[in-house]
């Protein structure tokens, strides 16, 4: 089988110390994935070997070169690091942090170049991958950067999508950050994303209200009423199916978020709170708005049970899963476009016999 014939997912492996590797390794030893993509790992083969070992789970790796094409059929591994590691398994290192930065930033960079269709990257520590090339808080942010574009946080499972309009940010700062411009285009990016990275031609769209019960007519807040109300009506007036903002305490619970195709909320808690609550094992954590597809578990580190293979590789399967779901899309989509705007040819003009 020819390795490009199946997408090729470029993995980094996030903090070695964590349970990254672990859910890595656990996704792929059922060789039925090996029939839907073609995995890569950006980390060390030796590395990658003993932890195999360390953690007894028995997977084939394949070293393979950076210049080389990935094998199909092989859990293939691509050495970013020459210096040994020893693992401290729970512990906060910055030996740690300094590798899984240079696993995330051979990964993307793969990506860029087209050596692999998508990215699926495993938990970071926030804290001790910050150095003089990483300041920011998360993923997110830094692929925004590396690859352009408008980044949005989008968590998502077959039946439930929750993006943000802001994430990692204090929450002080949450009510200034959230501006007419602000909510427009993260609106539009998630009405896109929805077309084209879901298959949605009309998506319904709810909204969550800055302060709780949205500000009870200025009680609580004047936020709702002054910025959230009259942008989402401008949006409405366009055409856009949005909806709210409706009070976030009772959304959740009352079963109303089922009738609408994703939820936008204000800020991180407010709505990963009720996604990971509803979909915690299953949930995907989706950039959308960059031109390449990246995506991740939806948990995080879990220095608490790294090393004792107790990790559940759920959600890393199903963020496998979905970056492949959502690379076919884009693909589908833009071969429909492509032939709506190609001119048709003109049909030749049928000749008369005419009789004298």
């Amino acid at each position: 089988m020819s390795s490009k014939s199946l997408p090729r997912v470029g993995i980094s492996i996030g903090d070695p110390n964590g349970i990254g590797v672990e859910v890595i390794l656990k996704c792929f030893a059922d060789k039925r994935m090996l029939s839907f993509c073609t995995p890569v790992i950006y980390a060390n083969t030796a590395f990658i070997s003993a932890q195999k070992k360390a953690l007894s789970i028995p997977i084939p790796i394949q070293g393979v070169q950076p210049v080389n094409p990935p094998l199909a059929g092989k859990v293939n591994v691509v050495s970013v690091w020459k210096e040994p590691f020893e693992v401290s398994f729970g512990k906060e290192t910055p030996e740690a942090g300094a590798l899984a930065l240079q696993s995330l930033e051979a990964a993307t960079q793969a990506l860029i170049n087209d050596e692999v269709d998508v990215l699926v990257t495993a938990p970071i520590n926030k804290h001790n991958i910050q150095q003089e090339n990483f300041s920011f808080p998360g993923h997110t942010d830094y692929l925004a950067e590396k690859l352009g574009g408008d980044s949005l946080m989008f968590m998502v499972t077959d039946t439930l999508k929750v993006g943000l309009f802001t994430d990692h940010l204090p929450v002080k700062e949450v009510s200034a950050v959230i501006t007419p411009e602000l909510i427009k285009k993260k609106m539009v990016l998630v009405r896109e994303s929805l077309i084209k990275d879901f298959g949605i031609r009309k998506p319904k769209i709810a909204v969550l209200g800055i302060n709780p019960h949205t500000g009870d007519n200025g009680v609580i807040g004047s936020e709702d009423d002054a910025v959230l109300r009259p942008t989402l009506a401008e949006l409405s007036d366009e055409g856009m199916l949005v909806f709210g903002p409706f009070a976030a305490d009772s959304f959740f619970g009352s079963n109303a978020y089922s009738q609408y195709d994703a939820i936008i909320a204000s800020y991180h808690d407010q709505g990963l709170i009720p996604f990971k609550t509803l979909s915690f094992g299953e949930g995907v954590n989706f950039t959308a708005g960059l031109r390449k597809v990246r995506t991740s578990p939806d948990h995080g580190t879990a220095y608490e049970i790294a090393g004792k293979s107790l990790a559940n590789e759920a959600s890393f399967r199903a963020a496998v899963f979905s970056a492949l779901s959502i690379y076919s899309k884009r693909k589908e989509y833009a071969e429909i476009t492509e032939n709506v705007l190609k001119p048709s040819a003109p049909k030749p003009r049928e000749k008369k016999n005419l009789k004298l």
